[in-house]
């Protein structure tokens, strides 16, 4: 589902309801990443000039070559950015027009220069040094190398010394939609959750709040861990209408760990898959983002949408992040899970040919004038 008529009726919808934005205050947490983006070359034709290696195939290729001796491999930076999920995602969503409190790891005392911007554009509380990821990107996917040790000091003790467990409380009393991402990085993260459902839940009042997870690739870690996150994820649900975000390969291996086997990658076969694991996790939506559509489930049934994909992307971190605050926005302002799908791949599809975080302006020219390529 993706027609002319359809995204200019999305269109109209978010620029018929821009104004409303500033009432969805957002709260977001927990990590923080300085991302170097890294080509890797394959010929160097001169000090200024080389072709680079455009694929993970290609780059295994290579190493695999090297087994039992040595190789050079040459990385080129493109750009330093903010990263992690939670700044990339509270980035965009303050360029969307949300007011935006992001509590994370950016540095301690002093804020890293990378998230100076950032600051600029939210209220930003850090409480420990942040992460350094070492993007190397490809046409067809890209690899993190992740340098984590700071992350261990995102933990709950930390948050109530350094933050303040009233300030935690009031910030989420204060939002409409929360957002805890970057599960598997932040080894501490169910502990956090552990005692927010217990400290913070109860005392919540007013309207229903939404809450966004992304697990964010949880391959390295248990069984045991991913299932226990999958059970307080859906103890959240009586609390607040929860989003539970995941790209194929998350998806793939949260199905796994549920016993939910099926190899059908197709629309079709990734809306039931979402079906499924909203069955064993329940929670108001299940969205699975691949590189060229999306799916959600939800009570109202299943919807899949198709992507503006591009084969030649500027840059592909954070373009899941910004599906998400994409979709995320959709939903806060009401639209369907069809038209909040297609503001998910609309954010993602500019980013990625732009580098930059869309504003509401943006995202309906882009819908307007949807690319071809």
């Amino acid at each position: 589902m993706n027609t002319p008529e359809f995204r200019n009726q999305t269109a109209a919808a978010l620029a018929a309801q821009a104004s409303q934005v500033t009432q969805f205050r957002a709260f977001i947490g927990l990590d923080g990443f300085v991302d170097n983006i890294l080509h890797v070359v394959d010929k160097r034709e001169s000090p200024e000039k080389y072709t680079r290696l455009n694929t993970i195939t290609e780059f295994a290729q290579r190493l695999a070559g090297a087994a039992g001796q040595s190789t050079n491999v040459e990385l080129v930076s493109q750009m330093t950015k903010l990263g992690g999920n939670g700044p990339i995602m509270a980035n965009a969503l303050a360029s969307l027009g949300l007011p935006v409190t992001y509590l994370g790891v950016l540095g301690h005392p002093n804020l890293h220069p990378v998230f100076a911007d950032f600051a600029q554009r939210a209220e930003v509380h850090s409480i420990a040094e942040p992460g350094y990821t070492d993007a190397v990107e490809f046409t067809d996917g890209k690899i993190m190398l992740g340098k984590h040790q700071s992350l261990r000091e995102m933990n709950w003790e930390n948050i109530v010394s350094r933050f303040g467990r009233e300030q935690f409380i009031a910030r989420v009393q204060a939002a409409r939609f929360v957002g805890f991402v970057n599960w598997t990085m932040l080894t501490l993260m169910s502990g956090i959750w552990e005692a927010i459902l217990k400290e913070v839940c109860p005392v919540l009042t007013g309207p229903r709040r939404t809450l966004f997870i992304d697990l964010a690739d949880p391959e390295k870690r248990t069984a045991g861990d991913v299932l226990h996150a999958l059970d307080l994820i859906a103890k959240f649900q009586p609390h607040f209408d929860v989003l539970l975000g995941l790209n194929e390969k998350e998806a793939g291996e949260v199905a796994g760990h549920l016993k939910l086997y099926s190899s059908d990658r197709s629309p079709a076969g990734l809306s039931q898959l979402a079906e499924q694991i909203r069955a064993r996790v329940p929670v108001s939506t299940v969205v699975i983002h691949p590189v060229t559509f999306a799916v959600a489930a939800s009570a109202s049934g299943t919807s899949q949408v198709d992507g503006p994909f591009t084969a030649k992307p500027l840059i592909t971190t954070g373009a899941g992040d910004h599906f998400n605050s994409g979709f995320c926005l959709g939903k806060l302002l009401g639209l369907d899970d069809a038209a909040s799908l297609l503001c998910g791949t609309a954010t993602s599809g500019f980013y990625v040919r732009t580098a930059k975080s869309p504003a509401i302006a943006d995202l309906v020219q882009f819908l307007r004038n949807w690319p071809q390529d």
